[in-house]
């Protein structure tokens, strides 16, 4: 079973695609890198709703550019509120499937 994990931090969020043995990453995304930075207008505003919402559109094209269509919500102990569900609302939006 693949599944979608999702970390976040005071300042970044980040997700990744791995299968259920978590040997290879598949996809990831996260507030870290440079192009993202930019188009959040390199305030430095990784750790916001908006920025998570970039991150599952992100995720969600790269998971689909590696083939895979259906994963397992990981949120990894965090609550499903705030920044953790705007990212689950983007990717599913993007059509990942989970």
């Amino acid at each position: 079973v693949l599944r979608l994990t999702v970390i976040r931090t005071t300042l970044r969020v980040y997700a990744s695609v791995l299968p259920g043995d978590g040997r290879k990453v598949l996809a990831s995304a996260s507030t870290a890198e440079a192009d993202v930075r930019k188009s959040l207008g390199g305030s430095g505003k990784g750790g916001n709703a908006a920025a998570a919402q970039a991150i599952g559109k992100r995720i969600a094209e790269k998971a689909k550019a590696a083939g895979v269509e259906k994963v397992a919500f990981d949120r990894a102990g965090f609550a499903y509120h705030g920044r953790v569900k705007a990212l689950a609302d983007a990717a599913r939006e993007a059509g990942l499937q989970f």
